[in-house]
């Protein structure tokens, strides 16, 4: 092995260990490829003049990049109703719903967990969430404590998975940078896009692939160990009647109607997933609004409908003001926007003020700006790393690794989902989406893979970091708020079956590819 191979391979080495040892990811990154670059530059190995490509990875890939843009937006979108206690009405009237069926309480779970993925995907706040408000009624009402724990920790994880997801977001900016690239490679100069609507797309059914698959191993249990998961007392809940009915529906409608305004712009081709973000943003203003003023409720809906339907009008009429001729339609469609983005604007000042007045809107602000610029940093670090990388010759080192690897394209493809599996037990998942899908991404697509269906299992595959120990979060954030009875090993325990399940899923996705590329073919026409 060469000087400048045995430099690549001690370069992620170091990194790896860096990180592990608890160093800041972003400073890791920059820090280890700058001082290996150095060093590298020393010695005659390395051409330091690699590095002035840097300002225009910074400013074209990060600063000046409209799908970006999203990130901010989704964060502040999942921490305002993090905060408006929308987790809170659902777990509640979720358990009434399934509380009588055996493994009710456990099913409610899945299912809150999968509406507050679709609505916020952030997984510290579900997870924290549910661990403080499921986990005690579940405990109390005889469930088995390991069940329970590993119940909420892999609801939990349904943000990764379930679009709307920031992790989808990032993943789809790489995997599109790494599929021109593989493109360029094999002598395609003009490959189709790869968008992040298509990996919102193509994630959609995995991911209710997987809430399914999880609330039939609670059924499973329930009926095989019927001690582990008992039927909740009719005592614990109130009769189903009228107003039950209109409870469910105010706990149920003002979420669900969000996950359709920004899901469903998307995947119907109103909006693209940055606009759709802002979309999202505004409705978590106004159902954080809904939840605290109940006497506005009908021009808070009215808001919400209004911002869907002028997105609906934006692809009916040509709404740019300063044309030099208008037609009666737009005229039309004009008078008809200003209308509904009148209520629109009414219904957000109503909300802006209540949340203000709450103590809410600073707080969100503060975390989406720590949460937004921690994402930033790190990739600006990511991208001066694999730059060092390259100049260093890894990603051709790393290309003939995978290229002659038994099985061809199947051992290449076996060979990076194990290392990014076993990773996750170590890194988090921005940690390797940011490092190893940019040197190994484009090598895979090379060999004809589909980039939506690669991107769709990375994910998924990441989305088990949170579960795996030492150090999944998931598990870090239940331990943080579950109570004294419910030990560490009963956390680590209860999240096993949930692991093997979500392997087993990415099992399927490997045999069964048209799980994750159907919907983007027949919706977007996507066809890579």
């Amino acid at each position: 092995m060469e000087l400048v191979e045995i430099f690549a391979l001690g370069m992620f080495g170091l990194a790896v260990l860096a990180l592990m040892a608890g160093f800041p990811v972003a400073f890791t990154l920059s820090g280890v490829a700058l001082f290996v670059a150095g060093v590298g530059w020393a010695i005659g190995i390395f051409d330091i003049s690699i590095l002035g490509a840097m300002p225009s990875r910074v400013f074209g890939n990060a600063m000046w990049n409209e799908i970006l843009i999203a990130v901010p937006l989704f964060v502040f979108m999942g921490v305002m109703l993090e905060r408006s206690k929308v987790a809170e009405e659902l777990l509640q009237t979720m358990g009434m719903l399934f509380g009588q069926m055996r493994g009710g309480l456990g099913i409610s779970v899945f299912i809150v967990g999968a509406l507050l993925a679709a609505s916020t995907g952030i997984v510290g706040a579900t997870v924290v969430t549910m661990g403080m408000m499921a986990l005690p009624t579940m405990l109390k009402n005889g469930y088995d404590p390991k069940l329970a724990a590993g119940a909420i920790c892999a609801s939990g994880t349904l943000g990764q998975i379930i679009p709307p997801s920031i992790v989808l977001v990032i993943l789809g900016e790489q995997i599109s940078n790494a599929y021109v690239d593989a493109q360029r490679v094999i002598g395609n100069w003009s490959p189709e896009p790869v968008s992040v609507g298509d990996l919102f797309a193509g994630a959609l059914l995995p991911g209710l692939m997987l809430v399914g698959m999880y609330m039939l191993y609670q059924i499973i249990i329930a009926y095989v160990r019927p001690e582990s998961s008992p039927v909740v007392p009719r005592d614990d809940y109130e009769e189903i009647n009228g107003s039950f009915v209109l409870k469910v529906l105010h706990a149920l409608l003002p979420p669900i109607l969000l996950i359709l305004a920004v899901l469903g712009s998307i995947l119907m081709g109103f909006a693209t997933p940055t606009e759709a973000a802002a979309v999202g943003g505004m409705g978590a203003i106004l159902l954080s609004g809904l939840r605290l003023d109940e006497k506005h409720g009908k021009l808070i809906y009215g808001a919400g409908i209004s911002i869907f339907l002028m997105l609906i009008l934006a692809n009916i009429f040509d709404l740019r003001l300063g044309q030099t001729v208008y037609s009666s339609g737009t005229i039309f469609g004009l008078i008809l926007a200003f209308a509904l983005l009148a209520v629109v604007l009414t219904g957000l000042a109503i909300s802006l003020k209540r949340v203000y007045r709450a103590g809410i809107l600073k707080d969100v602000c503060k975390s989406t700006m720590e949460i937004s610029s921690m994402v930033f940093v790190i990739l600006i670090g990511a991208a001066l790393f694999s730059l060092v990388f390259r100049g260093l010759g890894g990603d051709d080192m790393v290309h003939e690794f995978l290229s002659s690897m038994p099985g061809g394209k199947f051992g290449a493809i076996l060979t990076v989902m194990l290392v990014i599996f076993f990773l996750g037990f170590f890194l988090d998942f921005i940690e390797i989406t940011f490092v190893v899908v940019p040197i190994v991404a484009p090598i895979i697509l090379q060999m004809d893979v589909n980039p939506v269906w690669l991107g769709i299992m990375i994910a998924m595959n990441l989305q088990t970091s949170f579960l795996t120990p030492p150090f999944g979060f998931a598990l870090f954030y239940l331990r943080g708020v579950a109570p004294p009875e419910v030990t560490t090993a009963m956390i680590y325990k209860g999240v096993i079956p949930f692991v093997l399940i979500q392997l087993f899923a990415l099992v399927l996705l490997s045999i069964f590819p048209e799980i994750v590329t159907w919907l983007p073919s027949v919706i977007f026409g996507s066809n890579y």
